[in-house]
């Protein structure tokens, strides 16, 4: 599995699905854009290692992962196993997802990592979904949606529902991972669902 974040704000939807997929023990290919490292440090507070290899350890240790059940690459690595279609997991995660991101996916882009480990999934006819959070969309944001949609993306937006009457942020995270998690086919309770009393 391959978990990708970008510039876009939302940075916790990210790091909340990253804490599920390894309590799920899945193993985790892990991407970051430039604009992510800032956008971590800036919502979250967050000044991770620069080093890969010692964010590896950091993450294992604050997601209390196994070991080597996290790999970082940087954002150039063009050598990891996610640049080729040899090595790369079938399936890809960009959550959050920059509009720029999607753009270059969407175009065949890849000028970093993230957008190339994106282009092996498309090619390779793997599981790629997109998360992107922004408002409004432009027409062109739309297009390439639209476009990647077409080429069997999921474009799946960051808009938790609030049927289930949430009163902490934290919430409002999990309804979105617990969808994504629904269409990696991962059992989970990270969320009410509808129809269902969850005191039953």
């Amino acid at each position: 599995m391959t978990l990708a974040l970008t510039g876009a704000s939302g940075a916790a939807y990210g790091l909340r699905l990253l804490t599920a997929l390894i309590q799920a023990r899945y193993q985790v290919h892990f991407l970051m854009s430039d604009a992510a490292k800032i956008v971590v440090k800036t919502e979250l507070g967050l000044d991770w290692p620069a080093d890969p290899e010692q964010l590896a350890v950091h993450l294992t240790e604050q997601y209390q992962g196994m070991p080597e059940q996290i790999k970082v690459w940087a954002a150039k690595d063009w050598f990891s196993p996610v640049a080729s279609g040899s090595g790369a997991p079938k399936t890809m995660v960009i959550c959050p997802c920059s509009g720029g991101t999607l753009a270059a996916i969407a175009h065949g882009l890849s000028d970093n990592l993230v957008e190339r480990a994106a282009d092996v999934i498309l090619k390779e006819k793997g599981r790629l979904i997109l998360v992107p959070r922004e408002t409004p969309l432009s027409t062109l944001h739309l297009q390439n949606m639209l476009s990647l949609s077409q080429m069997g993306v999921t474009i799946m937006p960051a808009a938790p529902g609030f049927y289930h009457q949430p009163t902490q942020i934290e919430e409002l995270l999990d309804f979105m991972v617990a969808r994504i998690l629904d269409h990696l086919g991962i059992e989970n309770q990270a969320s009410q669902r509808w129809g269902v009393d969850d005191k039953a």
